[in-house]
Order: C-alpha cells, then sequence, then structure tokens
C-alpha cells in the first residue's frame, strides 16, 4: 500500500510520487494552505495540501490531531530558508495529491511531542504515549541491541533454547510469583527468578554454548531499575575459564554498543570486590566520580568522640572519610540536607570538617567535631585524605554495611551534583568496569546463618572448597559482575559441576540433605553424569537500553511496564477474579473484602 515510511522521504526521492500511511502528528493552516506533519515510527515528513485540488483539500480541512491517514503526493524540494536540519526529510515536502482518512481519532489527551507528562498519564495511555517519537526511539533501539546480541552470539556459536515459564519454585534470592494448579490440588508452579538451573542442565546435556533472551519474574520492592517481570541477555557455556568468558561477553557488550549506538566503550578496569568496598562503599562504583573513600577505622579507637570510637572499635565496624575537594564553599543549609539525605540510608547523622588553611592545623579547621579529637587523629584525618585548603571532609560511622550505603550515596550525590560537576568531580564519558572475586557468602546475623551472595550454584575460587565448611566468611567465589556507570549491566559466575562441592554449599547455607533433596535433587542428580566444567553470565536487556537512551527508568524502555506498585495502570492488573476461577484452582481468599470483591468481579 505505502511506497516508503514517512520519516525516510528525502531529496533523493525528488519529483517522486509517494504513497504514505501515517497519523497526523500537526495540523497548520497557512492562509488557505494546509500543512500537515505526518509521523510514523521512522519519523516525520510535511505534507502540502494546496486548495487547487478542492476534494483532497475539503479533506485536509477536517484532519485533526491523531488522525490515520494515507497521503499520496509528489516530493519536492522545499523553499529556501525553509529547511529543516533536524529531519531526514527536512529538506523536502509532499505536494498531497490525494488524501484518505483511514480512521480518525477523538481528541488525545495530550500531545505526542509534550515532553512535561506524568508517568501516571503516560503508562494509563500506554498505547498513545508509545506513538511518541521519544518511545519509539527508545523501543526501536531495544530492538536493535537485542539483535545485535544475537548476531554476536551466533557468530560465535551459541544456540537459542527456550526454558520453561512454569517451573519448580526454589530459593533463588527474591520472592517467587506463584502459580495454582488446576490439576494438583493445593500445589503450584513458579515463574522463573531466571533460567539458571535448566542453563546448567543444558550443559551437563551436551548443548555447549546456550543463550536466551527471556522474561524473568521477581517478587520484590520495585525501583526505577526494576520491574516484576524483566528481560534478561542470559548466556551458559562449557569447558571455558573465568578470564575467558570474561573476555567473550565484555566483546559483546563492546560489539553491541558500537553497532548500535557507534559508541567505543574503550578499556575495561579489572576490580575486585573488596577493593570496590575499600574505596567506595559498592560493589558496582560509578568510576564517573572523582571521589573515594579513606580508612580512618584504625586510627579512631581512642578519640574522645564516641560516634567515632564506639564503631572503630566494635566488630563489624567502621569509620570513613569522604574528601570533597572546593567543597568549603558549601553552604551550613546544603550540609544539613546532605545530613537528611543519608539518614536514608541508616546514618545517625554526618560529622564534616571544613579545611580553611591546612597549615594551622587544629586552628585552620572549621568543624563542632574538631574538639573531640586529638591532635594524632586530625594529623592523620589531613594526612592521609590529602586536605587541601578549601577542600570539605565528610565522615561515616557505624557498622560497615550502613557507613558503605550512607557514604557511598553521599559521594554518588555529590559528584552528580551542579558544584560536583562544576568543580570537576565528575566526568562525563562511559566507565565500565569488571568486579570480580566477590564472597562466596554473606552472613544473615538476623537468623545466624550464612547466606549466598549470588546464588548457591556459584564455584568456589581453587582452594577454597574447604573455607565453606571451616571459615565461610572468608570464601572467594568465581563470579564476576560488569559494572557501567554505576549500573550492573549483567554478573555471572564459574558454576559448580561436581556433587560434591554443591553439596558442601548446601552445607555452608544449612540447607540439608533432605530439603537439597526436595528443592534441588534433579541438579544433584544430573551433576552425576559426567558433568563439564560451566559458567555463563546474564546481561539485563533493559538495563542496557536505558543506559543508552540515557531515561530515567527501565520503564521509558519497557512496551508495557508496571508502576513502582507493581500495578499495569493500562490494563487494570492485577485484578479481582470470579469465585468460579478461584473455585476451580482450589483458593479461598481469606480477607473478607478481597473475597466479596473477586466475588462481584
Amino acid at each position: 500500500m505505502r511506497t516508503c515510511y514517512a520519516g525516510q522521504v528525502s531529496e533523493k526521492l525528488q519529483d517522486q510520487t509517494v504513497t504514505l500511511m501515517g497519523w497526523a502528528h500537526r495540523r497548520r493552516d497557512h492562509g488557505g494552505v494546509i500543512f500537515i506533519d505526518l509521523r510514523d515510527r521512522e519519523g516525520l515528513v510535511q505534507v502540502v495540501c494546496d486548495p487547487d485540488r478542492a476534494d483532497m483539500f475539503k479533506v485536509a480541512e477536517e484532519v485533526r490531531n491523531e488522525f490515520c491517514l494515507k497521503v499520496v503526493g509528489k516530493v519536492r524540494l522545499r523553499p529556501a530558508g525553509t529547511e529543516n536540519n533536524n529531519l531526514t526529510s527536512g529538506k523536502i515536502e509532499v505536494l498531497c495529491h490525494e488524501l484518505e482518512v483511514l480512521n480518525p481519532s477523538v481528541t488525545p489527551p495530550f500531545q505526542m511531542d509534550d515532553e512535561n507528562l506524568s508517568e501516571t498519564t503516560r503508562l494509563t495511555h500506554r498505547v498513545l504515549d508509545l506513538r511518541r517519537p521519544y518511545m519509539q526511539n527508545n523501543l526501536m533501539l531495544r530492538y536493535r541491541v537485542a539483535m545485535e546480541a544475537r548476531k554476536f552470539l551466533d557468530e560465535h556459536g551459541f544456540i537459542d533454547i527456550e526454558t520453561p515459564m512454569l517451573t519448580k519454585s526454589t530459593p533463588e534470592g527474591a520472592r517467587d510469583y506463584l502459580v495454582p494448579s488446576r490439576v494438583h490440588d493445593g500445589q503450584f508452579f513458579a515463574l522463573p527468578q531466571s533460567p539458571q538451573l535448566f542453563k546448567q542442565l543444558l550443559m551437563v546435556a551436551g548443548y555447549d554454548r546456550y543463550y536466551q533472551i527471556t522474561k524473568c519474574f521477581r517478587d520484590e520492592d520495585l525501583r526505577a531499575d526494576r520491574q516484576p517481570e524483566f528481560t534478561q541477555i542470559d548466556i551458559e557455556t562449557s569447558f571455558l575459564s573465568e578470564q575467558e568468558i570474561r573476555d567473550m561477553f565484555e566483546g559483546m557488550i563492546r560489539h553491541v554498543f558500537m553497532k548500535a549506538l557507534n559508541v567505543d566503550l574503550g578499556t575495561y578496569p579489572v576490580m575486585k570486590y573488596a577493593d570496590a568496598m575499600h574505596l567506595y562503599g559498592s560493589d558496582k562504583p560509578d568510576l564517573r566520580v572523582k571521589l573515594q573513600f579513606t580508612e580512618l577505622t584504625d586510627v579512631m579507637g581512642d578519640v574522645d568522640f564516641k560516634v567515632f570510637s564506639t564503631p572503630a572499635t566494635t566488630k563489624g565496624g567502621r569509620v570513613v572519610a569522604l574528601r570533597v575537594p572546593g567543597g568549603a564553599s558549601i553552604s551550613r543549609g546544603e550540609i544539613d540536607a546532605y545530613t537528611e539525605f543519608v539518614k536514608i540510608y541508616g546514618a545517625k547523622g554526618l560529622a564534616w570538617i571544613k579545611v580553611n588553611e591546612v597549615a594551622k592545623g587544629r586552628e585552620g579547621l572549621q568543624s563542632p567535631i574538631v574538639k573531640n579529637l586529638h591532635d594524632k587523629a586530625v594529623a592523620d584525618i589531613l594526612s592521609r585524605t590529602g586536605a587541601q585548603d578549601g577542600d570539605l571532609i565528610f565522615f561515616g560511622a557505624d557498622k560497615a554495611k550502613i557507613v558503605n550505603d550512607a557514604i557511598g550515596a553521599l559521594r554518588l550525590k555529590v559528584g552528580h551534583s551542579d558544584f560536583g560537576k562544576a568543580g570537576g568531580l565528575f566526568e562525563d564519558r562511559w566507565a565500565p568496569l569488571w568486579v570480580v572475586d566477590f564472597p562466596m557468602f554473606e552472613h544473615d546475623e538476623e537468623n545466624d546463618r550464612w547466606a549466598a551472595v549470588h546464588h548457591p550454584f556459584t564455584a568456589p575460587k581453587d582452594g577454597h572448597e574447604d573455607l565453606m565448611v571451616t571459615d565461610p566468611g572468608a570464601c572467594i567465589a568465581k563470579a564476576y559482575d560488569m559494572v557501567l556507570n554505576g549500573w550492573e549491566l549483567g554478573g555471572g559466575s564459574i558454576r559448580i559441576h561436581r556433587a560434591e562441592v554443591q553439596s558442601k554449599v548446601f552445607d555452608a547455607l544449612k540447607i540439608s540433605k533432605e530439603d537439597a533433596q526436595v528443592k534441588f535433587g534433579f541438579l544433584l542428580e544430573a551433576l552425576q553424569y559426567g558433568a563439564p566444567p560451566h559458567g555463563g553470565l546474564a546481561f539485563g536487556l533493559d538495563r542496557i537500553v536505558t543506559m543508552m537512551t540515557k531515561a530515567e527508568s527501565i520503564r521509558d524502555v519497557i512496551a508495557f511496564p508496571k508502576t513502582q506498585r507493581a500495578q499495569c495502570l493500562l490494563t487494570g492488573a492485577p485484578s479481582n477474579v470470579d469465585e468460579k476461577q478461584l473455585r476451580e484452582l482450589h483458593i479461598r481468599l481469606r480477607n473478607a473484602a478481597a473475597a466479596s470483591g473477586a466475588a462481584g468481579a
């Protein structure tokens, strides 16, 4: 029906007749000549409707925004001085010969180029929101990213294999979405948090290079970079070392960024987990921010300031400084705002020192805490941080996790602020990073037990197998995360391929042999049949595209996302179901209000 997309009409088609179809982005009546900006997924073209063709012009007079149109016309150059260099079609226009309204539209709730829409409005009217050039560009980029990933994986011998969406509920770190079985009374399927166990089984089965671009589901609290259902580029391979796997998939991400965005990501530094936490308080540090922690725990044990000395002498405590060059110009009001900010992360407050004149020592410092610090502590603070005149030093002192979370977040907030950017504390670039050598386990203080940092199928470093029994906290995993600009793009590990090692992990996690057999018996059995050494990783497709588009939320790169309350405003999901459906699933609602709502649905 059409000869080309509206957004692809250019001067190459000058003097040719084209048939276009799309939507009226805007209609303008200029003294008897009507201009229609016709829009499709490839962009805009200007259509000129002259009154010389009376029947066509009569139709043009009735056209309004978002009418679906068919245009037949001749391509001609725009008059000199009216070109639009921002459009592919900016040097031409289409003189309309025939105009047909394929379908009229009611008045839309917003203009397609309105950039100040609330998210509620956008998600409620998502179909119209998806017509907007911003969303069309985002989803087209998402398509290109997925295609380039597929091309790379195909060229490297990977096979796309689907794994089940209805599977067994297994503990993988987040709550499962459960699906009741109608056939098996009282039993449930789970939607997969990841295809982890199945891709390992595929390695045992001999499909040594697997991938899948697949949906995963996690019933967890949401934020800007989380959705209850999200898309992974899921990959597993056999007979490759950790280094070989990292090299291969660093290559894949380089390929994707170059082909889809024409961006060279440059070199990938490699940082150990322990160093990342020591310097940045985060296992996914944003290296664009030029601020680092300075460790002070060892010098604060004997100061009179209990805020510092107590965590410095308590197991699991930590004291750090964050030097902000030029920060002495930050006002007391701004410091108070930062103090409130770190409280979000569990900090009780935010100590600080303004460095007016380093040469004067204590006398050159401005702070309510200096009087509680002895001379050696003051000297150590200044020397270790490398403080200079005009600097501001923030302090974190508490349990290590609170310090890492609070001062790590403060580091980013200061670095990304107008002050940070103007002061050279932020470098606008792509900052990729591999973080490696994660701990195998972290201690769950509330339940006094060890929990897997990644998942319980991650292999320990060679020689660390016995530490899982004698000292789980010292055991290092063959695990690795790819980080970009402070976001975890993907992560993975070398997997356990020997049943006896897998059993040691379960023992460390206090998973009994009986529970292990019930939950993971199919995996443990498969490992006995000559399972090959294998490993892999998964990349978050939504996160990759969000970073590429510089969107504020992954909801801007997903066609039909959920809100932060896990609701779909377009369809009204989740919703009540009728009593008949519940009876078929052998389910009775305990909440009376919910039950009456379901009955009336």
